[in-house]
This record gives structure tokens, C-alpha cells and sequence, in this order.
């Protein structure tokens, strides 16, 4: 990896939950895991169950270090983590960062109440890699790593969310999912959060034709997502969370449509990567 290179890795685009069959090929089937590189620095974002995958390849690389970012703790945004193989090995340090829950549990508690009997077979102390929570609330400015800087935002989705943007070298990634908007408005937040970045990584769960069903389930489409990148300058837009029921042959014809509007739009896939 070169120290100067910004670079984005899908490990799982999917949202709700992992499927699997012919149909998935293309897209993949994996919840929801990114991995994004500021050279030689790592950052995670969800612990779906393309986190496993990521771990393996990462310890292959011979990582030791990692910062894993939830945006909040639904099933799947946590499902993979306890298959995130470095959290058993010695050798490793693993941060953990939330900010959806601020007030109400801390980090190391949210992870504890979800990774223990009777929901996994074992609790976090098997753990042999150095672990550590960091709270934040949504609104701060972090800084994990050294020349690396993430914004924060909350986002609308039952039980909370947050959104990121990771900003390093004079460039930007956001992160908006899971989030609904309302019908005809930009979200303000969202705009300042995404502005002139070089990346967008959007909630497309739905077709505009199906947000009057899924009206507070709180998800948005790719033709919002592309609204918003065009108003704030955004290069590029990487339509994500896909529904587990949508085909490849769906998402090819949602990509089309929403490129009619946006031309940088395109659906991610699980193994996709970008370097900006």
C-alpha cells in the first residue's frame, strides 16, 4: 500500500441481512463492513459479516493495529464481529468507537450485551487482543490516527445512527446509512457532511416507488442519495445497504436509473475497491 494512496474497500454492501444464491453473485451477500485506507492507516466501519473476511485478509497483511467505527448496533452492523479473528490474537489492538447510544450505554457495554450467553457462546474476555471502547456523541470531531480527521452526524434511523466522514490529505469519504430522508428536503446535516467529498457512500434500501411502504423504517433510495451528491458538489456516489431481497439484475437496473441523474453513481459490490 502506498503511503499516499486513500483507498475504499467493500467487504459486505448489503443491509439487514446476509443471503447467498445465484441470484447474489455479482453484489454479494454480506452486511455491511467498509474498510478505508489512509496509507498506511486502517479504519473499519461496521462489523457486519463482512467483517470475518476482512480480518482474515487483514492479518494475512500482517495489521496489527485497527479502529472499527460503528454506526449503530442493529444486527446487521455487529453480526461479524465476533468472527473478527485479531480480536483473539495477542498481537492485536483493536479500538472500538460508538456514538449512536451517547447517554444511554457506553461502548464496551453495548459490545459485552451482544457478544455473551445465550446470543454467543462465550463473552469478550476470551478476547487475548488488547480491546478498548471510545464513546463520543454524534457532533464531535475525532481524531484516531495521526493526519487522519472524521466528522460526525447524526442520522435518522430508529434507535440512532451516525454518519461519518473521514477526512485525510486534503480529501474526503462520507458514510451516510442507515438514514431516511423526507420527501422533497436535503438534509442540512447531511449536506455539510458530504460536501466536495470524493466519495458518498449512501443508504439505497429502496425505490422511490417503495419509500410510501417503508415509510419509518429508516432508509432512503439511490435517487435521493443522488439529489444530494449533486447539491453538494460530490464526485462520486456509491449506492449501498442494498435490500437482501434485490437481485443483481435489480441492482444493475437501479444503478442505470440512478446514473440517468447522477453519472458518478454506481452500486458497490462486496470485494469492490476505490482509490481516490
Amino acid at each position: 500500500m502506498q503511503e499516499d494512496n486513500f483507498r475504499v474497500r467493500f467487504w459486505g454492501v448489503r443491509g439487514s441481512l446476509p443471503v447467498s444464491g445465484e441470484q447474489f453473485l455479482r453484489y454479494g451477500g454480506n452486511t455491511s463492513c467498509i474498510e478505508i485506507r489512509c496509507g498506511k492507516e486502517v479504519l473499519l466501519f461496521d462489523a457486519g459479516s463482512g467483517l470475518r473476511e476482512a480480518g482474515a485478509s487483514l492479518i494475512a497483511e500482517g495489521v496489527d493495529n485497527y479502529d472499527l467505527f460503528f454506526t449503530h448496533s442493529h444486527y446487521d452492523h455487529i453480526i461479524g464481529l465476533p468472527y473478527f479473528k485479531p480480536i483473539y490474537k495477542c498481537q492485536s489492538s483493536v479500538r472500538f468507537w460508538s456514538g449512536h447510544l451517547h447517554g444511554l450505554t457506553t461502548t464496551k457495554e453495548m459490545i459485552r450485551d451482544f457478544m455473551r450467553p445465550p446470543w454467543f457462546p462465550v463473552d469478550p474476555d476470551i478476547c487475548q487482543a488488547s480491546l478498548e471502547g471510545v464513546d463520543f456523541k454524534p457532533g464531535d470531531v475525532l481524531t484516531p490516527r495521526e493526519s487522519v480527521t472524521i466528522r460526525t452526524t447524526s442520522l435518522t434511523h430508529p434507535g440512532g445512527c451516525v454518519g461519518y466522514r473521514v477526512e485525510w490529505n486534503g480529501r474526503a469519504v462520507a458514510l451516510v446509512y442507515d438514514t431516511e430522508h423526507e420527501p422533497g428536503i436535503l438534509d442540512p446535516a447531511v449536506l455539510e457532511l458530504i460536501a466536495g467529498a470524493e466519495l458518498v457512500i449512501y443508504d439505497c434500501t429502496y425505490l422511490e416507488s417503495e419509500m410510501t411502504h417503508f415509510r419509518g423504517f429508516g432508509h432512503s433510495t439511490g435517487m435521493h442519495g443522488a439529489r444530494l451528491a449533486m447539491a453538494a458538489g460530490v464526485k462520486r456516489l456509491a449506492m449501498f445497504h442494498h435490500d437482501p431481497a434485490r437481485t443483481d439484475a435489480q441492482l444493475d437496473a437501479m444503478e442505470i436509473d440512478v446514473q440517468s441523474m447522477f453519472a458518478g453513481a454506481f452500486a458497490a459490490r462486496d470485494g469492490q475497491i476505490i482509490d481516490l
